[in-house]
């Protein structure tokens, strides 16, 4: 999995008044949990901007003064009313300890339900997926290539390689549903079907 950098300063002081200043000053407070005990420490902003804003996951690296935590983003909080990042709890990566985090779906191929007039409709965006942390996808593949009209793509198709999925086995991923065009076009050839037989004389 890719990982993103975010250069910050530990915290001498958690106080409100401390935290206030720090946002205040375009600072963004930061809890790294999962060591032998929590690390208190601020960064701007602004290096939150491609973890936070952005459909992908990454794994991230906290550098403070000289040390270096690798990590995930675990929780966040916004303001109610400006979406400002108000705090970011981190969890610390061990790579002998497997974690559990969300990674998107990405779809491929063509359904041949799609190329007959089906519609895609993607039933999960993202997954949960168990693994060690050198074997953490950066997104889980959803082959629908065979997917024919009225088909679905249960979790149990997908790949596992290195990490478990923890979805229970009838989760459906994706499916081809017949659109409204495809549906009015098979009424049509029935009635049209059946229009002769109604116009013969006994």
């Amino acid at each position: 999995m890719k990982s993103i950098t975010i250069k910050g300063s530990e915290r001498e002081s958690v106080g409100k008044a401390a935290t206030r200043t720090a946002r205040n000053a375009g600072m963004v407070p930061c809890v790294l949990y999962g060591g032998d005990q929590p690390v208190h420490f601020i960064a701007e902003d602004k290096a939150f901007k491609n973890l936070v804003y952005t459909p992908n996951v990454h794994t991230v690296v906290i550098e403070l003064a000289g040390k270096t935590f690798n990590a995930i983003l675990q929780d966040i909080q916004f303001h109610p009313v400006s979406d400002a990042i108000l705090h970011i709890d981190f969890y610390q990566l061990h790579d002998d300890k497997e974690i559990t985090m969300e990674v998107p779906v990405k779809v491929v191929g063509n359904s041949k339900g799609v190329m007959a007039g089906g519609v895609l409709r993607l039933n999960q965006r993202k997954l949960k997926v168990r693994a060690l942390p050198a074997n953490l996808p950066d997104f889980v593949e959803a082959d629908i290539t065979e997917l024919e009209m009225g088909n679905k793509l249960y979790i149990t198709k997908l790949p596992q390689d290195g990490y478990k999925l923890l979805q229970p086995d009838n989760t459906v991923i994706a499916q081809v549903r017949i659109s409204r065009a495809a549906m009015k076009a098979a009424q049509e050839a029935a009635k049209a079907a059946k229009a002769p037989a109604k116009g013969k004389k006994k």
